[in-house]
């Protein structure tokens, strides 16, 4: 079984599935893949994300207010986001973190809702999801500053070897998407390759980063079967080591994921 364990599942471009996601999620359990992780981006899809973990019972849910979410001078209140954690079909906290690459200007405002995000980990025991993009130091240093014994991950992994190592240093696992299939990806080639298998994982990220050879067309969970294939490959393991080995990764970082035996 393979897991998608990073998917926008409300955000779907289903025109490939007639307008269905139950036709979408079908396909993708028709190419191995046995759970989803549906992420929480905003205040304003948290009820939905939920009730889609809800109604499947292969889906789990996160939620959190991405850096790009961000209200300009608000910070999300803390008392909300623990009553919104506070469900049995959440099982992560995110996905949060740091954008300066597009928002370099808001980035106080990141940094404290990224801390609030990471106490509320404290507060719950819950993994936290983490985007981070042009945002090295700080997403490093808060991560460092918050020392959470359960970690999480950084999700959709698109930097060096030396800030990998540092994330797994801190507990935290690291997630590869269809980046690592693009030609210009030689650097996170080299970074999957040293990824120790414990703390791999695999997403889509969809909507988004298709896959190599869906570039440019609207990603779907099915497509994570291409992304785990290429990283198998990659590493020198087959499909199937590749996708055991990936699973219980996630079951171990996920404790309260309802994945099935």
């Amino acid at each position: 079984m393979l897991v998608d364990s990073h998917c926008h599942l409300d955000r779907l471009d289903l025109a490939e599935h007639s307008g269905s996601l139950d036709a979408a999620l079908e396909a993708a359990r028709g190419r191995g893949v046995g759970h989803f992780l549906c992420i929480g981006v905003s205040a304003e899809n948290a009820g939905a994300v939920k009730a889609l973990a809800e109604q499947y019972d292969d889906v789990d849910c996160s939620v959190g207010i991405h850096p790009l979410d961000l209200t300009p001078g608000e910070t999300p209140a803390l008392d909300w986001l623990l009553k919104e954690l506070d469900h049995p079909r959440v099982v992560a906290i995110g996905e949060t973190g740091l954008d300066y690459h597009y928002e370099p200007e808001a980035a106080e405002l990141q940094q404290a809702s990224f801390r609030l995000h990471l106490q509320a980990a404290n507060i719950t025991g819950k993994p936290v999801i983490v985007h981070t993009r042009g945002a090295r130091a700080d997403t490093l240093s808060l991560l460092r500053e918050a020392a959470l014994p359960q970690g999480g991950v950084l999700h959709c992994f698109t930097e060096d070897w030396d800030m990998a190592k540092a994330a797994l240093d801190l507990g935290f696992y690291i997630s590869l998407s269809g980046i690592v299939t693009f030609r210009n990806a030689d650097a996170l080639r080299d970074v999957a390759r040293q990824v120790p298998a414990d703390r791999l994982l695999v997403e889509t990220d969809s909507p988004y980063l298709a896959p190599i050879p869906y570039r440019g067309k609207p990603n779907l969970p099915q497509y994570v079967r291409e992304v785990a294939e290429f990283l198998a490959m990659l590493r020198g393991e087959s499909y199937e080591q590749f996708a055991e080995m990936t699973t219980a990764n996630f079951a171990r970082l996920f404790p309260l994921a309802h994945l099935k035996a």
